[in-house]
């Protein structure tokens, strides 16, 4: 299989951007990223969004961008997988360029939710959820969530308190990068007092909507730009039942191990040659879970990681290094590629305060559903 290189990167700040559309945003982060990579236009987009068709009335987004971009007669196409769909869309760069059908693709991430109403957006996120099972007794993707935490609290003896080391890591990260939504440092104290949504999940434990877009410029050759050589080194997605309750054990990420398994196979790395987890935060609970199910601490011991300020970025796992979804925010479809971008910008040494020391392996793992489809990448600094 042919090589696969991240060559340029661009994103735009996650904000309610009431005076961009969706195509806009896409289309601003995609100009920076075909900039930052300097081989002109790509021979292929793959777009990953989950909620366009709802909450924008848009669909057919790979024509609508190419077109707005100025890609005509090129390849484009959607790909929709949830809150992972932008990882998912990467995935299928990775793949075109390593089977050799393209040279170069621009994968972009993108979501604009701000424009409907909450009751809307809040309909529109539980349709990742099974709608027979789940979505017809009237359980809310929250409410989902809440209850794989009460059922981890209980088996592993965890109090509401010790969640909260996640959420003060990712705001004191945070607070330090432009394009995060919130950019202000979190206490203990903040974290208790915070409002409860969905018991035992409150404001502080959840990531916070918005509109955002990044994009990655993958191409088949390092190319001379100024920046360090960044290559995609490993790339699996892997789906558990997307109903919590036909899960095995609902209290274990199963895709996220197979496909932290598989990277590790494919890197030839282990989880201590990691220097850089983006997870997928959108809630506390996901967090621990995607520490544990990845290999980085014993089953129910990723509260335990945080607490003893393991995860912070001058430790020994550094994870939501730019703020997560906790901070940096969490527009859905856009996700996965955030993570991704801000990985790149921890190895070729970009990620301002809050850089990882010499870092040359990071891993970006995107959650779609309650995880039911979860991708997974590791990238290197050659």
């Amino acid at each position: 299989m042919n090589k696969v290189y991240v060559s340029g990167i661009g994103q735009v700040p996650i904000r309610e951007n009431w005076e961009r559309s969706l195509k806009e945003l896409a289309g601003d982060a995609a100009l920076l990223a075909i900039e930052d990579a300097g081989l002109g236009y790509p021979q292929g987009l793959f777009v990953g969004n989950m909620m366009s068709p709802t909450a924008n009335k848009q669909m057919h987004l790979g024509a609508l961008l190419a077109d707005w971009l100025g890609f005509h007669h090129k390849s484009a196409v959607t790909i929709e997988s949830a809150c992972g769909s932008a990882s998912a869309a990467f995935r299928m760069g990775v793949m075109a360029i390593a089977s050799g059908e393209m040279d170069s693709v621009l994968v972009i991430g993108a979501e604009k939710m701000t424009d409907s109403p909450s009751p809307e957006i809040t309909s529109a996120l539980a349709t990742a959820a099974d709608a027979e099972l789940e979505l017809d007794f009237g359980v809310s993707f929250v409410a989902l969530n809440a209850l794989i935490m009460r059922r981890y609290m209980h088996e592993h003896g965890w109090e509401k308190k010790d969640f909260a080391p996640f959420s003060i890591n990712a705001h004191a990260n945070g607070a330090h990068n432009p394009n995060a939504r919130f950019q202000q440092a979190i206490t203990e104290q903040t974290f208790m007092n915070a409002g409860m949504v969905c018991d035992p999940i409150n404001l502080m434990d959840a990531s916070p909507i918005g509109d955002g877009s990044a994009a990655l410029f993958l191409s088949s050759k390092p190319v001379s730009n100024g920046h360090p050589t960044i290559e995609v080194v490993a790339s699996a997605s892997a789906t558990d039942t997307i109903s919590i309750q036909n899960r095995k054990d609902p209290t274990w990420l199963t895709a996220a191990e197979q496909g932290a398994k598989q990277c590790y196979a494919q890197a030839g790395i282990k989880p201590r040659d990691i220097s850089v987890f983006e997870y997928h935060d959108a809630f506390t609970i996901m967090a621990a879970l995607s520490l544990e199910a990845a290999g980085f601490c014993e089953r129910g011991q990723g509260p335990r990681l945080a607490a003893e300020g393991k995860i912070a970025f001058d430790s020994e796992i550094p994870v939501a290094t730019l703020g997560g979804l906790k901070a940096r925010g969490h527009p859905v479809g856009a996700t996965g590629a955030y993570q991704l971008v801000e990985v790149v910008q921890q190895l070729r040494g970009e990620a301002g305060f809050t850089q990882v020391r010499d870092p040359r392996y990071g891993m970006a793992q995107n959650i779609g559903g309650s995880g039911s489809n979860i991708t997974t990448h590791i990238l290197k600094r050659v």
